[in-house]
């Protein structure tokens, strides 16, 4: 489901590789189920390989680790949530255009 620009982000690693992070990082919210989830796939794939080294993204299975999603209140996915600094800095909830991604991406970076 990833791709080597896509780090799979667990509750284990979150704090390291999420919120311990010098570059923005965009946390796609999904499960293997999900049909938007899997729709949206390509595009934040796209923006990893595209804004390298400018942005982490990372995509978390909601159904194998729940104590992130919880905590920041994912109740529908597609969530992609954009953290910068530590911090929620811009959220999209649901498969959107590319042009969406892209405009919340460039606003960060």
């Amino acid at each position: 489901m990833a791709s080597a620009d896509i780090l799979i982000i667990t509750d284990d690693n979150f704090q390291n590789e999420v919120l311990g992070s010098k570059e923005p990082v965009l946390v796609d919210f999904w499960a293997a189920w999900c049909g938007p989830c899997r729709a949206i796939a390509p595009l934040v794939e796209q923006l990893a390989g595209e804004y390298k080294g400018k942005l982490k993204v990372g995509k978390m299975d909601i159904d194998a680790h729940q104590n992130v999603p919880q905590k920041y209140g994912i109740m529908s996915i597609p969530t992609l949530l954009l953290f910068k600094d530590g911090q929620v800095a811009d959220q999209i909830v649901g498969a959107v255009p590319k042009s969406k991604l892209d405009a919340m991406v460039k606003r960060a970076v």
